[in-house]
């Protein structure tokens, strides 16, 4: 095998692995930013992954299945509001709480409702998205080099796939040149001078965590409906986790996070490939070994190569109105 189709193999896997990192990495950045710790991407994905694989089985539509899976994520954002912004209560326990809650409940659901063993039914063609293909990518396969690379890296993804690439762009357009976003992030810094000009912080922090809920959701919709084809028990494995990590190697930067989602979907890619294979200088490593790989090389990234990274002021801190 050629070095450039080695390439695109693995630049292919690391595209489709980094999606719902990337979906779910900025839907914290809206509500890291406005002030709000959100721990529990993980359970809001697996949330969206189930309702999206149960609810395109049952209509066998796709689109059916990604709206639901927003509506459940958008409501389990908005308990983790009530908990955290209404009540004062402890950001951390809110999302662990409720990424407990999501793990037990779906198995429990999905068994009593479909009786296949932690699964849903495998959805058909009509219930999951397809691939999109880009503009003359047939007739340019041919071309040396950048032909191969525009019609099978850049051209046969899914819409998700696309939309997630397309939302770095539009989330540091929202944050930084919209009055939407700077009071955002005043929120996220200074919520009493926000509060003294006479904008409603509990509102924009609520605003927040509904715009968490949507691309959670929409991050789980493309595991269940889009890399899989249904819903499987645990099916999202630490994603969550991994997009928080991220969100906090790039330092709660769109474009950012981006790249550190593109790399931890690349470490995944590579361990994933290369499963059993011998290395050069290495050998045979154990299975087990390359599937802890992302895991450990998170760790050692955030623990070796991030740096200083500063959150915002407010960040976990419940707002109280001072009278």
């Amino acid at each position: 095998m050629d070095f450039l189709q080695l390439f695109l193999e693995l630049a292919q896997s690391t595209v489709r692995l980094s999606t719902p990192l990337i979906l779910a990495a900025l839907a914290g950045l809206f509500t890291e930013r406005a002030g709000i710790f959100d721990i529990g991407l993980e359970g809001k994905m697996l949330a969206g992954a189930f309702a999206a694989g149960c609810v395109a089985f049952v209509a066998q539509s796709a689109m059916a299945g990604l709206l639901a899976a927003v509506v459940v994520s958008v409501l389990l954002s908005l308990v983790h509001g009530y908990a955290s912004i209404t009540q004062r209560g402890s950001q951390i326990v809110s999302g662990v709480a409720i990424n407990f809650i999501v793990a037990g409940s779906t198995v429990i659901l999905g068994e009593a409702w479909f009786r296949q063993g932690g699964r849903t039914p495998a959805l058909t063609d009509d219930a999951r998205f397809q691939a999109i293909h880009l503009p003359f990518a047939e007739q340019l396969q041919g071309v040396p080099v950048l032909g191969p690379i525009y019609a099978e890296l850049l051209s046969g993804h899914q819409g998700l796939t696309y939309f997630a690439f397309l939302m770095v762009p539009v989330t540091w357009w929202i944050l930084y040149r919209t009055r939407f976003g700077l009071r955002l992030r005043a929120v996220g810094e200074n919520p009493g001078a926000v509060d003294t000009a006479g904008i409603s912080v509990i509102w924009m922090r609520y605003r927040a965590v509904i715009c968490c809920g949507i691309l959670c959701g929409i991050a789980g919709a493309y595991l269940s409906l889009a890399a899989n084809a249904g819903w499987t028990k645990g099916m999202t494995a630490g994603k969550g986790y991994i997009a928080l990590a991220a969100l906090i190697f790039a330092k709660w930067r769109p474009v950012n996070v981006m790249f550190a989602c593109l790399l931890f979907g690349f470490l995944d890619a590579f361990a994933i490939r290369y499963q059993g294979t011998p290395l050069p200088l290495i050998g045979k490593v154990p299975v087990q070994l390359m599937q802890a790989l992302p895991y450990i090389l998170t760790v050692v990234l955030l623990a070796g190569f991030i740096g200083k990274a500063i959150p915002p002021k407010a960040g976990g801190v419940p707002y109280v109105k001072e009278r």
